[in-house]
C-alpha cells in the first residue's frame, strides 16, 4: 500500500482515505460494515450535531459503553471541531465513572447499550451534564443517535487543526487514589500509529498492507483499543470491532473474516489457547499477534508460536506515551528461548530511552533504574494537573515511565520492577491507593496496604493486608464486598490477609515490599 501524503491531524487522514478509497471498510461490526466513504460522512453529521449543543473547540465529551465503531465515528466529528474524546471505563463504579465525567467537565454524554442506568445515576449527581446520547441502545437515553446525527448536514468542518491540538484524553489509575487525564494531541496518536509518510523506518510488521483486517477486541477505554481502532484508520484498513473479549466469539472471526492482525493481553491470549475449539480453527491467514500489557511466560509463548504458526510482538508502552514505544519483533522470537525474549524489545524510530537514577543522572548499560522516554508520542500533560504533570514530564520532555529496567549493550529494554506500586491484572493498571482508599472507608478497619502477589491466570492479583480496629470483626469477603461498593471489581482484593500491624520505616511509610516479598521469593523479576 503505498503511503499518503504525511497528514497532520486524524480528520485529514480519514478525509483522505474516504476520496482515495471511498468503498474499503474502515470498521465491521457483526453483519454491519462502515465504509470510509460512511465514517466521513457520519463523523461531518455528527460534527455539525455537537456544533448545535454548542461544543467548543477544546470542550470535552464523554463515552461510556462497549467497543462499537460509531464510538470513533463521534470520536472523529468531535476531531473535527476541536472537541476532545474521553471515555469512561465502563468497568468501573458508580463513584469512580462520577469523579471522571465531573473531573473532564463533559456536558455530552453518549452512551452504549447497558450503561444508560449508570448515567442516570452519576447524572442526578453531576448538573454539568446536559445531553445524554444512546449509541445502538434506545432504551438508555431518549436521544437515539443515528436519528439525532442524520438530521444535520454533511457540511465539513472548515476549523483548521494541527497536530498539536488535542483528541483524546485517556484515564489513568492514580496514584494517590484518584485518576488522571492523559490527553493526547493529534501529532501524537500519528506518531505512534502504523503510520505514512517515512514508510523506509517502519518496522515490517508495522506496514499497512491492502486487505489487512485487525480484531479490535481490548477495550476502547484503554489506549490498546482506541489506539488500535485509530492505527487501522491511519493505516486505510479495517478494525473487526467485537463489544468485548470473548474467545469463542474471536475464533469465529478469525475463521470467517481474513483476520491478519490482534493485538490481545497475555491473559487473553492464555484464554483463547485453553478455548476447546481452539484445535479446530484455520490460523494460516493470521499475520501478527502483537501483545503487551504484563510478560507473558516462555511456556504460554511456545503454546501460543505452536498453535497459532504467526509472528508475534511484544509492546511496551502506556496511555501516556500515546501507546508503544518499544517492541520485540517477530525474529526475537524464539520457541527454545533466549536472553532476549525477557525482554521488552527495542525503541521503535523516533524513541529516545534512557535509565535514571533518583537524581536524574543516566546510568550505564545492565544497571536498574528508573525507564525515562522521549519522543513525539507523549502525552502533552494531565488534564488540569501541573503539579502531576511536571512530576512526570521535564522541561527537557523526558517522561518518568515509573518503571523500573535496564538496557543492555545492544539497546534492548528489560523490565525489572515497578517504581510505582502499581499492579497490572488481566492488563488492567490498578494503583494501590485505590484499592487502599476503598477498603480503608470501612469502618472496621484500622489500617490496609494492598501489594500485587503473582497469579497463574491473571499474572498479578490484589491482596489486601488489613489491620482491624480492637474488638472489630471482619471476613475476608466482608472486606471484599465493602471495597466492590466503591470501585471496579477487578481492583477490589482478591485475597485479604488480617495482620496485627503493618510493616513501616521511621519516618511511617509502609514498606510495601516487605509484604510482597514472602509472595515473590524464587521470581526472577518482581512483576508476573
Amino acid at each position: 500500500m503505498a503511503p499518503m501524503a504525511e497528514p497532520e491531524t486524524i480528520p485529514d487522514v480519514v478525509r483522505a482515505h474516504a476520496r482515495e478509497t471511498p468503498d474499503v471498510a474502515a470498521f465491521t461490526y457483526g453483519e454491519e460494515t462502515i465504509s470510509f466513504a460512511d465514517l466521513e460522512q457520519g463523523a461531518r453529521r455528527a460534527a455539525n450535531g455537537l456544533k448545535s449543543l454548542g461544543v467548543k473547540a477544546g470542550e470535552r465529551i464523554s463515552f461510556i459503553g462497549k467497543n462499537h465503531p460509531l464510538y470513533f465515528e463521534v470520536l472523529l466529528g468531535a476531531a473535527k471541531i476541536g472537541a476532545v474524546m474521553t471515555p469512561v471505563n465502563w468497568r468501573l463504579a458508580g463513584p469512580e465513572v462520577s469523579y471522571i465525567l465531573d473531573n473532564c467537565e463533559a456536558r455530552i454524554v453518549f452512551v452504549g447499550e447497558g450503561f444508560g442506568e449508570v448515567v442516570d445515576r452519576v447524572r442526578a449527581e453531576n448538573k454539568r451534564i446536559e445531553t445524554v446520547i444512546a449509541i445502538d441502545a434506545p432504551d438508555e437515553a431518549p436521544i437515539d443517535y443515528r436519528t439525532w446525527r442524520d438530521g444535520f448536514p454533511a457540511d465539513d468542518s472548515d476549523l483548521k487543526l494541527t497536530a498539536d491540538d488535542d483528541l483524546l484524553q485517556l484515564y489513568t489509575s492514580g496514584t494517590t487514589g484518584r485518576p488522571k487525564g492523559a490527553v493526547m494531541t493529534h501529532g501524537s496518536i500519528l506518531s505512534s500509529r502504523d503510520s505514512t509518510g517515512e514508510a523506509e523506518e517502519l518496522r515490517p510488521w508495522q506496514e499497512p498492507v491492502e486487505g489487512d483486517a485487525t480484531l479490535l477486541a481490548m477495550p476502547c477505554f484503554h489506549i490498546s483499543g482506541t489506539g488500535t481502532g485509530l492505527g487501522t484508520l491511519v493505516a486505510g484498513t479495517t478494525s473487526i470491532v467485537l463489544p468485548e473479549y470473548d474467545p469463542t466469539k474471536a475464533l469465529d472471526l478469525i475463521e470467517n473474516y481474513n483476520i491478519s492482525k490482534i493485538f490481545m493481553v497475555p491473559a487473553a491470549i492464555q484464554i483463547m489457547l485453553n478455548h476447546p475449539r481452539v484445535s479446530e480453527v484455520d490460523f494460516s491467514r493470521l499475520k501478527i499477534i502483537t501483545y503487551g500489557a504484563s510478560p507473558i511466560p516462555l511456556e504460554l509463548m511456545k503454546a501460543a508460536m505452536d498453535r497459532f504458526g504467526c509472528g508475534f510482538v511484544q509492546m511496551y508502552g502506556m496511555t501516556e506515551t500515546s501507546g508503544t514505544i518499544v517492541a520485540l519483533d517477530p525474529e526475537d522470537h524464539v520457541p527454545e528461548g533466549s536472553p532476549k525474549m525477557r525482554s521488552v524489545g527495542t525503541a521503535l524510530p523516533g524513541v529516545e530511552l534512557k535509565i535514571v537514577d533518583e537524581d536524574g543522572n543516566t546510568l550505564p548499560p545492565d544497571t536498574v533504574g528508573e525507564i525515562a522516554t522521549r519522543s513525539s508520542k507523549n502525552m502533552s500533560r494531565y488534564w488540569n494537573n501541573p503539579e502531576a504533570t511536571a512530576a512526570t514530564i521535564d522541561a527537557d520532555g523526558w517522561l518518568l515511565t515509573g518503571d523500573a529496567g535496564y538496557m543492555d549493550e545492544d539497546g534492548y529494554l528489560y523490565i525489572h520492577d515497578r517504581m510505582k506500586d502499581m499492579i497490572i491484572s488481566g492488563g488492567e493498571n490498578i494503583y494501590p491507593a485505590e484499592v487502599e482508599n476503598a477498603v480503608y472507608s470501612n469502618p472496621a478497619v484500622a489500617d490496609v496496604a494492598v501489594i500485587g502477589v503473582p497469579d497463574d491466570k491473571w499474572g498479578e492479583a490484589v491482596k489486601a493486608c488489613v489491620v482491624l480496629k480492637d474488638g472489630a470483626e471482619q471476613t475476608e469477603a466482608d472486606i471484599i464486598a465493602h471495597a466492590r461498593e466503591h470501585i471496579a471489581g477487578y481492583k477490589c482484593p482478591k485475597s485479604v490477609d488480617f495482620i496485627d500491624a503493618l510493616p513501616r520505616n521511621p519516618s511511617g511509610k509502609v514498606l510495601r515490599r516487605e509484604l510482597r516479598e514472602p509472595y515473590w521469593k524464587g521470581k526472577d523479576r518482581a512483576v508476573n
